[in-house]
């Protein structure tokens, strides 16, 4: 790690280590009161109501008088790290179409090298009531 007090050089030790200097002399600008009453918000309505996304939450928090915008809601849900709980597709999942056939690709060893050489249809099948 850089040691600002080392007799050697910042620059010279950041470019040893292979760093540059902008993250040696960064300082991450503290949370302000005003995100941390929007975090807390966030949180309290996340409890009460977890199936609310962003767009929703934007409505609760100004009815509780804070106006902010979509992207904040969006930014701070990932600090805070709620997620709207909601059905999420499910199309990986084995079972789903267990009951019905998989049809062999018949085309699959066939060079296609000219047009009109092979024509596709659908053809759905309907069972008679």
């Amino acid at each position: 790690m850089v040691d600002r007090d080392a007799s050697l050089p910042v620059a010279r030790q950041c470019k040893l280590l292979c760093v540059t200097r902008s993250t040696v002399y960064y300082e991450s600008a503290p949370v302000t009161p005003d995100t941390l009453d929007v975090m807390r918000a966030l949180d309290e309505i996340h409890l009460e109501l977890p199936f609310l996304g962003s767009r929703k939450l934007v409505g609760e928090l100004a009815k509780r008088g804070l106006l902010v915008n979509r992207k904040r809601v969006q930014r701070l849900m990932g600090l805070v790290g709620i997620e709207a709980i909601y059905p999420k597709p499910r199309t990986t999942q084995p079972g789903f179409g267990a009951g019905h056939t998989i049809y062999p690709y018949l085309l699959g060893g066939l060079e296609i090298a000219r047009p009109d050489q092979v024509w596709l249809a659908d053809v759905e099948r309907h069972e008679a009531p």
